[in-house]
């Protein structure tokens, strides 16, 4: 009786989903026929993003508590952290390179005129560009107070708070365990309020998708298509020429498959404009896949703040794109350092809809006053880039988990095989991997079966269990 459970909850939430796209193609339709209408339906996709974000300080923070105050060794949660920036840095630089190429060979922009109206546009971006500072958001990283980091919803705090937490009841031994229990069933009631958000997804589909197309129509899509097209087809060259082999040689994964597995993630992403809507969704369907709570619970949240490839994509292009419509073409050492330097200030910036352009604009204006002008050329198309910029770097944070999982030996290969197969699906209903009479630390946690195959100290749902 039980296993049937899980098959019921994924047919409720299949029809979730089709609506989700007949709302998108409502949303696309009513943007096109009635922009302003379209436009005026700006809050119900905010309002929808705005309850998901709600949840993401809570489930990182109990996410994280679970698995680094259940592993023994502090050393092994600094390996983690240490192998997760570094591949970031990494892969962020190849991200870099692969959009100078494309850059410079699809010589994006040419042809373009600028009016007063698009130059008053790039001076906004430019503005909103220069409010932050690397120290800024370093010294950002610390909360106020202890639970601040909740009340104002960000990433980087709770993360910082949630790591000294779960360094301080790893510390306290046995004594610990009664507040991890504690932190379990508050998972667990999170997670169940997560999933009664989800059913708001159409609704915030319909309004996110209509005010884009409103605002933006069709004109800005034929007039840009060079660099969109342009743009897209790289993300889709990183994703698949980069990301997928290198996915297959170190953790024998198809990232097909994995980007089936997540397809739901990508249509929410997609939908609302906002990668920051399937945060909480990636943490539980990588620890249900075979990742282990403590991987899941460094590298999701980090990667959102610093593995930024679709990001780094789009700040090549983009300042490729201004250079070349204003006549102003960069060489090859302003094109790198300035990059570097947009990187950098881009850190922190995920999720967040519109802080690509933000970011590009003031780059610009600290190193290039002159091409400042011509961000407001690409202003009409940039949320539409948006969407793909948010898409790769969800992809590029699912892969990089994958991948920290099995350099550490924290990935479950036998069950990722059986979850991508679908022997083992996802419970949509409760978003955690759990059958009833579960421990808070969910010991039976993989309600296919399979459980006894994670071996100790990997289990796929759980954290790292303490010798």
């Amino acid at each position: 009786m039980a296993a049937s459970a899980p098959q019921v909850s994924r047919d409720r939430t299949r029809y979730l989903y089709l609506a989700v796209i007949v709302a998108v193609l409502a949303g696309i339709a009513v943007g096109l026929l009635a922009p302003e209408l379209g436009k005026e339906l700006k809050p119900l996709g905010t309002a929808f993003v705005g309850l998901i974000k709600m949840m993401i300080s809570p489930i990182i923070f109990c996410t994280i508590v679970l698995g680094v105050g259940s592993v023994t060794q502090a050393a092994r949660v600094g390996k983690v952290g240490g192998l997760a920036v570094g591949y970031f840095l990494v892969m962020s630089t190849v991200a870099l390179a692969i959009g100078l190429v494309v850059g410079n060979l699809l010589h994006p922009g040419e042809g373009l005129a600028l009016t007063d109206d698009l130059r008053k546009a790039a001076e906004t971006e430019a503005a909103k560009g220069g409010e932050s500072d690397t120290t800024s958001f370093l010294l950002g990283i610390i909360p106020a107070t202890l639970v601040s980091a909740f009340t104002e919803g960000q990433v980087l705090q709770t993360l910082l708070v949630a790591l000294l937490a779960g360094f301080a009841l790893q510390a306290m031994g046995g004594r610990a365990a009664p507040i991890l229990a504690g932190i379990g069933h508050i998972q667990r009631l999170v997670f169940r309020i997560l999933a009664m958000i989800m059913w708001a997804a159409p609704v915030g589909a319909f309004g996110a998708m209509a005010a884009v197309v409103g605002a933006t129509g069709v004109d800005a899509l034929t007039s840009l298509a060079v660099i969109m097209t342009g743009f897209y087809a790289t993300c889709v060259l990183f994703v698949f020429v980069v990301l997928g082999p290198l996915l297959w040689m170190v953790a024998r994964v198809n990232i097909l498959a994995l980007l089936r597995y997540l397809g739901r993630e990508f249509l929410l992403i997609l939908s609302t404009s906002s990668s920051e809507s399937a945060l909480p969704r990636l943490i539980a369907k990588m620890e249900h896949l075979g990742v282990s709570r403590p991987v899941v619970g460094i590298t999701v949240p980090t990667g959102y703040s610093f593995n930024l490839d679709g990001t780094a994509i789009y700040l090549t292009m983009a300042t490729l794109f201004v250079a070349s419509a204003t006549g102003a073409p960069l060489a090859l050492g302003e094109q790198i350092s300035l990059l570097i330097f947009m990187i950098i200030a881009s850190k922190g910036a995920a999720g967040v809809t519109g802080a690509g352009l933000a970011t590009l604009a003031g780059g610009l204006q600290s190193h290039r006053p002159d091409l400042v002008d011509g961000v407001g050329l690409i202003v009409g198309i940039d949320r539409f880039m948006s969407e793909a910029r948010a898409l790769t770097n969800f992809a590029g944070n699912a892969v990089a988990t994958v991948l920290i999982g099995t350099w550490t030996g924290e990935f479950d290969r036998e069950r990722a095989g059986e979850v991508l197969a679908g022997h083992v699906p996802f419970d949509e209903t409760t978003l955690l991997d759990e059958e009833s009479g579960a421990g808070p630390d969910g010991d039976d946690g993989h309600g296919g079966g399979d459980g006894g195959d994670a071996p100790a100290g990997n289990h796929p749902s759980g954290a790292l269990t303490p010798a």
